[in-house]
Parts: structure tokens; C-alpha cells; sequence
């Protein structure tokens, strides 16, 4: 008796093994499988990818053709001739979400920062990203959207604030001229965060959608470091104007600043820009050190086309406000660090606009020849 050729739901379960060599996610849940044709036993796959050029292709196709292979052994059905054929669509989930009915109406930009790794000063970044911008007259939000590490209440030192509740929403907390939300407020400090991927969602999809932000420029959300799930879900949930890549001038951060550029650009989310954080230190004498070696992650974001928004050195007097919660404070260390501070936001608002008008400006042209 002949054997039967594999279902539909035996062909994604085999796919769901298969994950992509740099996000580490499955197939399935990238939404990279755009379509399945069945023709006998004969099976035509269309995997899309987030570029034509992408470098993990062939290993996505001998993954792929290899887990075809064991789910028709596994279940006894016959697999014919396996047909892949690689799109490229620079849309990903976050794309379909542009030109819809924003979740969040009031807020005019959401920027993400991420980090391929933790201890890059993403979190500080960010922070000194929202101060700095409503310090420039901006009505600026943070989300802590770090929901396994949130250090917002620190940074901004909200322990003393109590968090308020109107009906089921959340009040976000006014602190240096900004609007904030952690989840580090809602539960107690020394709660274990643990999280699986659904619980994940939730919590920040809740952070996210049920806080009351009110009318604002720009939302800043500090992601928790790597590939994991919150991007994942943000993509889905929140249309953003970009992302922010930090990063420190080491090769090891590179590699994995690459990961999250590369994460991004999956979900289709543009990348803004690449900040080099801890580029150097200054001494009490004013003497500059490469302790990380200046200058990595500017040459990093010119190798990758991406723009460069600037470089925060390590200064004692930025880690003594981070730890005290006074990141205004930031701007009084010295003319040079405020300087720095500043053409970064100013960097980043260019950028913000720049692909809102590319967004806005670029229809479809039609030549008749």
C-alpha cells in the first residue's frame, strides 16, 4: 500500500524545528513560512526571508530539508521532490502594523533599544535617550520593557513612589521630565522575575497597552538584552519608528550587536542607529582611556550602512546618578559629556524623521513606457 504524502500540520510541525541559525527562533514563529503547496507527494515551500542576500540561506535550506526528511520517516508518509523557494519581503510583522489604527493613538514615535548582550548600558542609554529629549522640550516616555531585569526604578529612582491604578489602567510615573512604566514597580524587588514565553507576552503587552501615556513624542522602550521573546512580541503589538543598537567597542559585543541589528531588521523594524556606549573612560585628571578599544561599534555600524548616533564614555559621575537615580545630573558633569549627550538625541530625532518622511513620501510609481 502506498504510502500518504505529509499534511499541511505534519509540514509546519516539521518547520517549527527548524529555527533561523541567528534569532533563534523557529521558522513558524518568525512567520517566515509564507506558503505551502501540496501536489502528491511532492511539497513546494515558500520561506521568506528579510533579504535576498541572506547569509544563512543555505543553511535554512539543508535545515529545512533535513526536518522534511524526519517528520515523513517519524510519521511513515512519503515525501516526493521538496521544492524551496526563498522570498524577500523587508516588511515583517512590524511593517503590516504601519498605516494601521495605532494601539497607542496618543504617542507620535515608539523607539526600541536593544543590545545583543547584557552589561552594554542599554538601560542607561535609554534612560539618558528620554531625559535628554524632553530636556530639548520633547514629551518623552520610558517603558521598561526589561520585564526579567527591569532597572528603571533605579535609574529613576522611583523606590519611594507608590504606583496608582485608574480603573485597569496603570498611572505612569512622572519622573525628570518624563512619563515611566516598569514592571519593577508592580512587583516586589527581590521577586524573582521568571517568565516563560506566553507569561512573557503578557507582561509586557500589559506594561505596554494598558499604561496611560497620554500625548507624547517619542516612547522609549528598553528592551531586555538578546533575541528573545519581547522583541518578538513588541513587533506584533506596537508600530515603532525604529530601533536603537547599543553597543560597547569590543568584538564580542559586536558579534552580538549583529544579532539584534539583524533581529530587528527580521521583524521589520528599521534600524536607527548604532550608539557606542562605555567608548572610552575620562580620568578625575581629564585623560581619556580606550579601555574597550574606541571606536568598534562606529566602525561595526559603518561596515553595516547603518548610521552612527554617537559615543557615551564611562564616567564615575554617570554610573554615581545612574545608581542614585538623578540622570539629570548627567548634564551637569562637564560642557564635553553634555555635548555628547545631546548630539545623540538630536541624532536620533533626525533619524526618527527622516525615515517618518521615507515612510510618508515614498509611493509606488507606475512608468509606462
Amino acid at each position: 500500500m502506498h504510502a500518504m504524502p505529509l499534511t499541511r500540520a505534519q509540514i509546519h510541525d516539521a518547520l517549527r524545528t527548524v529555527r533561523d541559525p541567528e534569532l533563534h527562533k523557529d521558522l513558524v514563529a518568525l512567520q517566515m513560512v509564507k506558503d505551502v503547496q501540496l501536489s502528491g507527494d511532492d511539497v513546494r515551500l515558500v520561506i521568506e526571508l528579510t533579504t535576498p542576500a541572506c547569509p544563512m540561506k543555505d543553511q535554512i535550506r539543508s535545515d529545512i530539508d533535513r526536518a522534511m526528511i524526519a517528520k515523513a520517516a517519524e510519521v511513515g508518509a512519503a515525501l516526493g521532490r521538496l521544492d524551496i523557494e526563498f522570498t524577500a519581503e523587508v516588511r515583517k510583522p512590524n511593517g503590516q502594523l504601519q498605516g494601521k489604527a495605532s494601539p497607542l493613538p496618543g504617542v507620535a514615535h515608539i523607539v526600541a533599544v536593544g543590545a545583543g548582550k547584557g552589561g552594554v548600558g542599554k538601560s542607561t542609554v535609554a534612560v539618558n535617550l528620554a531625559v535628554g529629549l524632553a530636556r530639548m522640550g520633547a514629551r518623552a516616555g520610558l517603558l521598561d520593557g526589561d520585564i526579567y531585569g527591569p532597572s528603571a526604578p533605579t535609574l529613576l529612582g522611583l523606590h519611594e513612589s507608590a504606583g496608582e491604578v485608574q480603573g485597569n489602567m496603570l498611572v505612569p510615573f512622572e519622573a525628570h521630565g518624563i512619563r515611566a512604566m516598569t514592571i519593577g514597580k508592580l512587583v516586589p524587588p527581590e521577586k524573582a522575575l521568571v517568565w516563560r514565553g506566553p507569561m512573557a507576552h503578557k507582561a509586557f503587552e500589559q506594561l505596554a497597552l494598558q499604561t496611560l501615556w497620554g500625548d507624547l513624542d517619542y516612547l522609549i522602550i528598553d528592551l531586555p538584552p538578546g533575541t528573545g521573546d519581547v522583541p518578538l512580541t513588541m513587533a506584533q503589538l506596537l508600530p515603532l519608528s525604529g530601533a536603537v543598537v547599543v553597543c560597547t567597542p569590543q568584538r564580542v559585543a559586536q558579534d552580538d550587536a549583529r544579532r539584534a541589528i539583524r533581529m530587528f531588521q527580521q521583524l521589520g523594524i528599521e534600524v536607527l542607529g548604532v550608539v557606542e556606549n562605555m567608548s572610552y573612560f575620562v580620568g578625575d585628571d581629564g585623560k581619556e582611556y580606550d579601555i574597550f578599544g574606541r571606536g568598534g561599534a562606529e566602525a561595526m555600524a559603518e561596515r553595516l550602512g547603518l548610521p552612527f548616533l554617537g559615543a557615551v564614555p564611562i564616567h564615575m559621575g554617570m554610573r554615581q546618578h545612574g545608581d542614585a537615580g538623578t540622570p539629570l545630573r548627567n548634564w551637569e558633569i562637564s560642557p564635553a559629556l553634555s555635548a555628547e549627550l545631546d548630539s545623540l538625541c538630536t541624532s536620533l530625532a533626525g533619524r526618527i524623521s527622516v525615515a517618518a518622511m521615507g515612510g510618508r513620501l515614498v509611493q509606488p510609481t507606475l512608468s509606462v513606457s
